[in-house]
């Protein structure tokens, strides 16, 4: 989770993501953002985000992100 923190604050320094819930219903992360988030997800945890995961639900937290991740490091 501190790997998955760091990323986030690298994108969004100003951001408490360990409370904030809504990250892209009240659009702390843009399109731009999530796009770089997924490249850095991706590059860090050796995990394939898919087009099907890219949903609010599984974005607006970094709880929730993070058990996306868990979720796809089981899968492999």
């Amino acid at each position: 989770m501190e790997e998955l923190l760091r990323i986030l604050k690298d994108l969004r320094p100003n951001i408490d993501f360990e409370t904030q819930e809504r990250l892209i219903d009240d659009m702390i992360l843009d399109s731009l953002a999530l796009v770089s988030l997924i490249s850095e997800i991706s590059e860090e945890f050796d995990v394939t985000i898919t087009a099907k995961d890219i949903i609010p639900e599984n974005f607006n937290s970094a709880k929730a992100l993070y058990a996306l991740i868990q979720r796809l490091e089981d899968e492999d």
